[in-house]
Order: C-alpha cells, then sequence, then structure tokens
C-alpha cells in the first residue's frame, strides 16, 4: 500500500479493533489516515483497515470525505479496483473506519523503480487494465483524480489494482475542501493542466494522469521535471509534453501517437473516454500516426492571459495554503494532547 510513516499510530500489531479485527502489523499512514493490515475474526480473511488521524476527528471536511469514500466503495465492484468490505466506527464510537480487501501485491512505484523502463507490451497490458478499471468508475460517475504509480499495486499473476479513492470526484457531489494539501489537490507530477486551474476534472483529467504513468513505464521518468512542483505544475500548463522518440526511438510509432494524444493540454483534444483510449491501445496496427506534430513545427503552446493568471492564481493558493497548514500543525503539536 502506499503510506509513508508520520507519527503515533492509534494500534499496534496483537490489538483488536471491535472485537471483529486482529491487527497483525501497521501499514502505516497516509495522507488523513492510519492504515492497518487485519485479520477478520468471524471469516479469517486479511483485510486493511483504514482510520483518520486522532487530530482530524471532529472535523467536517474529513467526516465528509469518509462517507464519500464509504458511498464510491458501495458502487463499485471490478476486478482491478480495491473492493470495500466494510464500515464502521471504533470502540468510541466516534471515529469511522473503513474495511478493505486486503491485495498482496506490489505498488506500481516500487514495480517501476526496479523495473523501468519496461517493455511496450507490459506496459500496455498494465494501462488497459486501468483503463478498464477507470472506464468502469467514469460509468459509475466516479472520477479517480488521483492516478499514481502509488495507488496501484500488482499482484504476482499480473493483475492491477486501482486502490484510494480519497480525493475522487463523485458526480453530483458538492466539493470539498481538505486540511492537508495532498489530499485535496493529488499529485503534481500526474496532475492534468485543468487542476493546476483549479478545475474538479472530469473523465479526460484520469485520460491524461494514465498518459503520464504510461509515459512514465515506457521511459522511466515523469513527462515533466522541475526544482519544486509549483514549477512542476507551471509546465504543464504552458508547455507541450515530450515525445517518446527523444526518451526511446525505437518505441512503435502508434504506441507514441496514443501517449501524445493522452498528454495533450487542451480536454478536448485528448481521448474522449477511456474506452477509446483502451481500444487504441488493443488494436495499436490501426492507430493513424500523425505525419509531424504540432510540438515538432512551432514553439511551445502558448495559453491566453486570462488562463495563465488563473493558474499563477491556483498554484499560489496551493502554496498558501501549504503554509497555513504547516503552522497549524505547528501550533497543534505545540499545544500538544489536550
Amino acid at each position: 500500500m502506499s503510506y509513508a510513516h508520520i507519527g503515533t499510530m492509534r494500534y499496534q500489531a496483537g490489538e483488536t479493533v471491535n472485537n471483529k479485527y486482529d491487527i497483525l502489523e501497521t501499514l502505516g499512514q497516509g495522507g488523513m489516515n492510519d492504515a492497518y493490515k487485519a485479520r477478520e475474526r468471524a471469516s479469517g480473511r486479511l483485510v486493511v483497515l483504514k482510520v483518520p488521524f486522532t487530530s482530524l476527528i471532529g472535523d467536517p471536511s474529513t467526516y465528509s470525505r469518509y462517507q464519500r469514500e464509504l458511498e464510491i466503495g458501495k458502487r463499485l465492484h471490478h476486478p482491478n479496483i480495491q473492493q470495500l468490505l466494510d464500515e464502521g466506527r471504533l470502540e468510541d464510537g466516534v471515529a469511522p473506519y473503513l474495511v478493505l480487501e486486503f491485495v498482496d501485491g506490489t505498488l506500481l512505484r516500487e514495480y517501476l523503480r526496479q523495473n523501468a523502463p519496461l517493455p511496450p507490451d507490459e506496459a500496455v497490458r498494465i494501462a488497459v487494465q486501468l483503463a478498464d478499471a477507470l472506464q468502469y468508475c467514469h460509468e459509475h460517475g466516479v472520477v479517480h483524480r488521483d492516478l499514481k504509480p502509488e495507488n496501484i499495486l500488482i499482484e504476482t499473476d499480473g493483475t492491477v489494482k486501482l486502490v484510494d479513492f480519497g480525493i475522487a470526484l463523485l458526480q453530483g457531489a458538492r466539493r470539498l475542501t481538505f486540511r492537508r494539501l495532498t489530499s485535496g489537490f493529488g499529485t503534481p507530477d500526474y496532475m492534468a493542466p485543468e487542476q493546476v486551474q483549479g478545475d474538479r476534472g472530469d473523465a479526460r483529467t484520469d485520460i491524461y494522469a494514465l498518459g503520464v504513468m504510461l509515459f512514465e513505464m515506457l521511459t522511466g521518468n515523469v513527462p515533466y521535471h522541475g526544482d519544486s512542483p509549483l514549477a512542476v505544475m507551471s509546465q504543464r500548463v504552458t508547455t507541450d509534453a515530450p515525445l517518446l522518440r527523444r526518451k526511446r526511438p525505437e518505441l512503435p510509432p502508434s504506441l507514441e501517437a496514443v501517449v501524445w494524444r493522452t498528454l495533450r493540454r487542451e480536454p478536448s483534444e485528448r481521448y474522449a473516454s477511456m474506452a477509446a483510449l483502451r481500444d487504441d491501445l488493443l488494436h495499436l496496427d490501426d492507430v493513424v500516426v500523425p505525419n509531424q506534430y504540432p510540438s515538432e513545427s512551432s514553439r511551445p503552446g502558448r495559453l491566453s492571459r486570462e488562463r495563465v493568471v488563473n493558474a499563477a492564481v491556483v498554484i499560489g493558493a496551493i502554496l498558501l495554503l501549504a503554509v497555513i497548514g504547516i503552522i497549524a500543525q505547528l501550533a497543534h503539536t505545540a499545544r500538544g494532547p489536550s
């Protein structure tokens, strides 16, 4: 699972939750929650428990996020999506928790560290499974919005599992804001230009992120690089992504054409659906390859002054929120437990 240790965990191995789940080990901490590997006493199956940080209990946005993730989990039943199994409240009757399928696999991030760049057929096989899962999500009114290798697990038989719908967009739901920056805005390396500009995003936002991951699987690197996350975010709204041939000229031109189309800065120029992207990946021989790409014959694309200003405002707001979050966390730490 995708977790980094931040602070003291609520439970330790050997403890029991609600007399139902025996904690086997701590998986660590995500943006807003602790995660544990546990065994359900009644069935004996392995599960993952997600419990919000103690410091966030009572925060309305945290509760709303869990309610949304719960509703999304109840909607989605697909072999390439981690399954929600149960939900409840801890012994105190206040803190909610989610129970998820335990996936015995390797994070795509770790897999790429060891094996990237991947052979084209392997990268396509992974992307096809993700496109299939995401098309299912979109058909059920869910946009993931935080696609990245840290949220994808690969099982030993090659099955891909999409996890963590913590900032997913549920069609018809109101906008949520979160106290932690990474939970509210996605991950800079995989954010679509419209997300940087403050839009909520739609299915084409996920298409862009999948394109970034496909580029990374094939080359070992993401398309944009910078000295800071803000620099990366600025690049993606002002310049076109590089072509695959600059990294791996031996790759099929048809595959380059597919990746190029997923990474268009204008959503209207990308694939209209994950199904269309999946179809091209499965039938690369039928993909029409442009004689020349716009980025080869012209300067980097320019945005209108209004859109550049909008992007600058959003990036500035993200930086401000990060500073506020750090100050609030320091103040909370200084006060100590109440």
